[in-house]
């Protein structure tokens, strides 16, 4: 497949010897405007990847925090539709910003594959992560994505052993998502020693580059793990500012994009510091 938006920029990142920073928010949270705004927001509060969730409806792997950012989306009538109108309402700015999709198989199969894959093409949609395909299922969505010229992102975790490694691998492209704690979003803190040792493993297996998720709040945290993968994923503290700055009804406030942006900004001062520690 081509180069795509997500190469590119880690490329760019190696070059200057940082790793990413990685965003995740929900699409339609706390509704389509605000979400907007918030998307339009964090390539310049020091996102370098932005993930956007797909709202649905049994979200398996996932927290309280964004287990809830995605019923409030629904309820302000957010689905695969307006997700993907979100992001070429995004494109009209911004056309260097790689984006990539996150969630479940079951909008995607409503939606249909098909039509999905040409749709999110369009739109300006760079990757996918869909948790709930294994690679057994790669002729579902995977194959299809990247003959569409989709990057298709994996999930390792801490119990993929390097016999069940390779086959994870095998048809990922643009990154690999390293899960860094068993168990759900937002559950734990991550251990950079124990992060660093598992990125050394997976990396004997790809020349991907890792991004490291699941867990990681602060900036303190975020500069930790940023000394030990290619880029670091934070969703469910950004998310949690979302639902911290809404009203009572769960409306949107002056607060709810500063929230976001002033985290984001906090996060990637982290990883910044990160490649300031590694060059002295």
């Amino acid at each position: 497949m081509s180069t795509t938006r997500i190469d590119r920029r880690f490329a760019a990142l190696k070059a200057e010897g940082r790793a990413a920073l990685v965003t995740f928010t929900m699409a339609g949270d706390p509704d389509y405007d605000s979400a907007l705004s918030i998307l339009k927001a964090l390539p310049a509060a020091g996102a370098d990847v932005i993930e956007l969730g797909m709202p649905f409806t049994d979200p398996m792997a996932d927290g309280p925090a964004i287990q809830a950012a995605g019923l409030r989306a629904l309820k302000a009538g957010q689905d695969m539709a307006r997700t993907l109108a979100l992001i070429r309402d995004f494109r009209r700015g911004d056309d260097a910003t790689p984006i990539v999709l996150m969630g479940y198989y079951n909008p995607i199969y409503v939606y249909g594959p098909e039509r999905f894959l040409a749709d999110a093409k369009s739109a300006g949609v760079d990757g996918l992560i869909v948790v709930d395909l294994p690679p057994e299922e790669d002729a579902e969505l995977c194959l299809p994505a990247l003959n569409a010229g989709l990057n298709f992102i994996r999930l390792a975790t801490p119990t993929t052993d390097d016999r069940r490694l390779p086959a994870v691998l095998k048809n990922t492209s643009g990154f690999v998502y390293y899960v860094s704690i068993t168990g759900i979003t937002g559950a734990a803190a991550p251990d950079p020693a124990k992060v660093k040792d598992a990125v050394a493993r997976i990396k004997r297996h790809t020349e991907l580059p890792i991004c490291v998720g699941f867990g990681v709040r602060t900036a303190e945290q975020a500069r930790a793990i940023a000394q030990a993968g290619d880029g670091v994923v934070v969703g469910s503290a950004l998310v949690d500012a979302v639902r911290q700055s809404l009203d009572a009804d769960d409306k949107a406030t002056k607060a709810t994009v500063a929230s976001v942006t002033a985290l984001v900004h906090a996060l990637a001062d982290g990883v910044r510091g990160a490649a300031k520690t590694k060059a002295e």
